[in-house]
């Protein structure tokens, strides 16, 4: 959990409001049915200054998730980049979390949803760490929740939705009421879906295994991230279903999100997995997305966009 750090104003609907202006009416449906979609970015410092990290694949996320929700999002993706580009500028131009959100607005109720009241929010503020640093250091302690990911002929996993994460929050405040930092879910099969708010990797004999989008997980662009930076590197990745007691037994296991970047894991289950911090493998990842976020990797620089 992050603490919200006052930001100058919030982007809606086409205008800069003040922070404290940035309201909404109790009565929006999105508040009840949670029929809103939204996307998680970063702006990041580099030599040349702050620069949002994959802007593009996160804003064509954001109108995919929308159709799925048959939501016609108002801005093209051109105006959404650079209405979020402009308001990184507008707070300060500072390394900060973008919260994008496309939402129902006021003035009708009930299931029978009025999808052509669509408006569009974003927020910035500054960023402080989604991980605790200890944990960072030592690596998360990661236990098997109770309750399994959202199945997809139910909530569509592929798609970043509101309403979808009472499934992570569920998981994510049983864990750490159980001493842990965070909950891995199964899929209805009981092989491996993802954490609450980032997808699973394990490395096993140098090869770096994920499960695949088909079981229903989000497709992370952190996700992707790793993977791209990985195959750079050399290493053999591969998308398969992955058991559960697979876990116990990894040389490396690591975690990716916009949010956490890229976390090793110390346990699963109490499992202590034998490269407990940064394994070799997870070190050239991690290494390599730092350097890819600042702007200093090569090959990559079409992933930072200036503000």
């Amino acid at each position: 959990m992050v603490t919200l750090s006052r930001s100058k104003s919030i982007w809606m609907n086409g205008e800069f409001v003040p922070w404290d202006d940035a309201r909404i009416h109790f009565l929006t449906p999105s508040l009840h049915y949670g029929w809103a979609v939204y996307e998680g970015m970063r702006a990041h410092p580099t030599a040349e200054g702050t620069s949002v990290f994959r802007i593009d694949d996160h804003v064509a996320r954001l109108r995919n998730s929308a159709r799925v929700y048959m939501m016609d999002i108002p801005y093209s993706d051109e105006e959404i980049a650079e209405a979020i580009v402009s308001l990184v500028a507008e707070n300060g131009a500072r390394p900060c979390y973008i919260r994008p959100n496309v939402y129902l607005g006021y003035g009708s109720m009930g299931v029978a949803l009025d999808l052509s009241a669509v408006q569009v929010a974003i927020a910035t503020w500054p960023w402080t760490d989604y991980v605790d640093r200890q944990a960072l250091a030592r690596g998360c302690r990661v236990v098997t929740s109770g309750w399994r990911r959202n199945h997809q002929d139910a909530i569509p996993p592929q798609a970043k939705a509101s309403g979808a994460y009472i499934n992570s929050c569920m998981a994510k405040i049983g864990a750490q009421r159980a001493g842990y930092d965070d909950a891995l879910l199964l899929t209805d099969t009981g092989h491996i879906a993802e954490c609450s708010a980032a997808n699973f990797f394990l490395v096993r004999d140098g090869v770096l295994h994920t499960p695949p989008v088909s079981e229903g997980i989000l497709p992370g662009i952190t996700r992707a991230t790793a993977m791209a930076l990985a195959a750079d590197a050399g290493v053999e990745v591969v998308e398969r279903r992955i058991a559960r007691a697979e876990a116990y037994t990894a040389d490396e296991i690591f975690l990716t999100g916009t949010a956490i970047g890229i976390v090793p894991v110390a346990s699963v289950d109490d499992r202590p997995t034998a490269s407990a911090g940064c394994g070799p493998v997870t070190k050239t990842v991690v290494e390599a997305y730092a350097d890819a976020t600042s702007g200093r990797l090569d090959g990559h620089a079409d992933w930072c966009t200036p503000v």
